[in-house]
């Protein structure tokens, strides 16, 4: 099937699924199949608690984007699928997923790793919330957060205006009350020091 318009399979930092050109640097899933065989979105907007985030290539595996399977999703970067509330897959993105889960339990003084059933919970929980306005200050590093309608990315002492063509400066005061996108969970993650993937674009500011 050929199509002159792009598919709806591009996840905003909000969780949106919209339908844009531009690809990203990562893709994912939500548990199952959204789309019909004409390509088109249906209603749902997810099939299981376990949204992931995979490598654009792995194994040399080739898919049909919106075939047969699940519906394939694409991310801008790694900080804008935390903030959609997509996890890091435990089969091709292995050592990232390690990471993430042993953060997740160091932040609950446990040892080891948490489960990805475990997790899912949580993150599902949380998406379904409005989060509470905050300070900027507070933010920890890889987050993204909504401020009058604009999307950022609070990268390390910066703050950086995001859109699907790149990152740009921005100036706000770190006082400044926000509306974080990052649940709850994927933030105190990176409060402990887990590193998400950021856009190449990074390298141009």
């Amino acid at each position: 099937m050929s199509r002159s318009s792009p598919l709806q399979n591009r996840v905003t930092p909000d969780g949106a699924i919209i339908a844009i050109p531009e690809r990203g640097q990562l893709m994912g899933n939500r548990g199952g199949r959204l789309h019909t065989q004409s390509q088109e979105l249906t209603r749902a907007r997810w099939r299981s608690k376990s949204w992931i985030t995979c490598q654009l290539r792995f194994k040399g595996r080739q898919r049909q984007v919106m075939g047969n399977g699940y519906t394939e999703l694409f991310f801008f970067d790694e900080a804008t699928a935390l903030a959609a509330g997509h996890r890091p897959c435990f089969e091709c993105r292995r050592d990232a997923a390690n990471a993430f889960a042993t953060h997740w339990n160091a932040v609950k003084n446990r040892p080891g790793r948490a489960r990805a059933a475990e997790m899912d919970t949580v993150l599902h929980r949380e998406r379904q919330c409005d989060n509470e306005l905050v300070q900027l200050y507070t933010l920890p590093h890889g987050s993204m957060f909504d401020h009058l309608g604009n999307i950022y990315l609070k990268h390390h002492t910066q703050v950086l205006l995001w859109t699907w063509q790149g990152y740009t400066a921005a100036t706000l005061p770190h006082e400044t009350m926000i509306r974080p996108l990052t649940p709850p969970s994927m933030r105190a993650v990176l409060m402990d020091g887990y590193t998400p993937i950021v856009h190449s674009s990074i390298a141009s500011i």
